[in-house]
């Protein structure tokens, strides 16, 4: 009798847990459909432009594209486009520091509001953002007093494109960091400074280290963005040629002006930024894999 309830005894929940199909298990079919779709979806959205561009850029012949690239307006385009970005990005950088550890660290008043003020230049028009920057500082401007009191141009200059492109671009390395740092918790921070540890070294030593790939994503994204504005720059620099243009409004002066393969040899210097800022990343995610999950917690 024993020997007969145990033939019949339940199985292990382990082995019942095995038994058991995972809800993402699908049929070949299916898992290949999707990723078929995916890829179509990508190569009609993503990869044919990406293609159509480069060979409008050297339909004309190499010469013309190395003609086109080494005009003296798309060369200030691209000394203005790559100094905007150099002020932008790490202006950003400091701001999301500082901000992402307040929420994820603290808890204050106005905590909510912070947070949702980050998130404004994801739903505001750029185009509304050059216009704020204008009304503020144009010559009908609530601040206009302020340029002529130091002499320094803001609406149709660089510091106004620096405004502007810093507003469009604020979001994205507070963006990175703040679900990290609130994953991570203030364990660490605490541990520190219960050993002796002062609030720069626990920062430099404890909280910088384990935020920094987070860091780097998110400048990463901001820097490619910086590069890659479009309206809000389009509003604020006036479009002066050789002096306040960018290189995306340098392409589309040039597309204007019906000279199609200047225009798509600038645009193509702007893709190949975007893709080295893709490429650095994803070869970031390859060669420090392990750190980047040890950082994360191992998820």
């Amino acid at each position: 009798m024993a020997l007969a309830l145990d033939t019949h005894s339940p199985a292990p929940a382990g082995a019942a847990r095995r038994r058991r199909p995972s809800p993402t298990d699908e049929s070949p079919a299916v898992r290949w459909t999707l990723i078929a779709v995916a890829m179509l979806f990508l190569a009609l959205v993503l990869f044919l432009p990406l293609v159509a561009v480069f060979a409008e850029a050297l339909r004309g012949g190499v010469a013309a594209f190395r003609e086109a690239v080494s005009d003296p307006d798309a060369l200030a385009a691209i000394r203005l486009t790559l100094t905007v970005a150099a002020i932008a990005v790490p202006v950003n950088l400091v701001f999301g520091l500082c901000a992402a550890w307040a929420i994820a660290k603290f808890e204050f008043r106005g905590k909510t509001l912070l947070t949702t003020l980050i998130d404004l230049p994801f739903s505001v028009s750029p185009v509304i953002a050059g216009l704020v920057f204008v009304l503020l500082f144009g010559a009908q401007g609530y601040f206009h007093w302020l340029v002529q009191a130091t002499g320094i141009p803001i609406v149709f200059a660089l510091p106004g494109i620096v405004m502007a492109t810093v507003f469009v671009t604020l979001p994205f390395v507070a963006r990175e960091l703040i679900p990290l740092m609130q994953e991570q918790g203030t364990g660490d921070e605490e541990a520190a400074i219960s050993l002796g540890a002062g609030g720069w070294q626990t920062f430099r030593r404890v909280t910088l280290p384990n935020v920094r790939w987070a860091l780097l994503y998110g400048v990463l994204l901001c820097n490619a963005r910086a590069m890659g504005e479009f309206g809000a720059v389009a509003v604020i620099s006036g479009r002066i040629r050789g002096e306040t243009n960018t290189m995306p409004l340098h392409v589309e002066i040039l597309y204007n002006e019906y000279a199609f393969s200047a225009a798509f040899a600038v645009a193509t210097l702007l893709a190949l930024l975007a893709l080295l800022t893709l490429c650095l990343k994803t070869f970031l995610e390859w060669r420090y894999a392990g750190d980047i999950r040890a950082g994360r917690g191992g998820h």
